[in-house]
């Protein structure tokens, strides 16, 4: 599941998976879906159920007495929304309001679905922009040294 698509969430703060990715989610058997914070940048990531289940229980499984270890739990878990979708329809999937203010992502405006091989990026339309043309934002945070824990986890 790779590729860009720009697309606008209702009123409901619900987006539509595009029609390119709901093809592999139904052939995957694919009925629930996860979306949390990015730890390092102002956007979202979407997880399919099965994915979710592997990189939580990872996480889990770690030490939360290391204080990078402890952050990312609470930021990928602490921040997670599971939810079930129709499989046959649209594949309607709600982002929670304190995420689309995490992500700076409102109904009004344009965002980036991308899709990561196993997993999905939502953005800011003007965020994703600014990062493929090299531009920081001042929200993300480059600078993490990661316990070696968590360099085999797939985020």
């Amino acid at each position: 599941m790779f590729g860009y698509t720009a697309i606008t969430i209702d009123s409901k703060g619900r987006l539509a998976i595009p029609a390119k990715f709901r093809d592999q989610l139904l052939f995957q058997n694919e009925e629930s879906i996860a979306v949390t914070r990015d730890p390092q940048y102002p956007a979202l990531k979407i997880y399919p159920g099965s994915i979710w289940n592997e990189i939580s229980q990872e996480l889990q499984s770690l030490q939360g007495l290391d204080p990078i270890v402890r952050n990312l739990q609470w930021t990928i878990l602490g921040n997670a929304s599971v939810s079930s979708f129709d499989p046959s329809g649209r594949m309607l999937i709600l982002l929670p309001s304190v995420l689309r203010d995490y992500a700076e992502i409102n109904s009004s405006e344009k965002i980036s679905f991308i899709g990561m091989g196993n997993k999905f990026e939502v953005w800011n339309e003007n965020n994703w922009q600014m990062r493929q043309t090299g531009g920081a934002l001042s929200t993300e945070i480059l600078e993490v040294v990661l316990p070696e824990s968590l360099k085999t986890i797939s985020f």
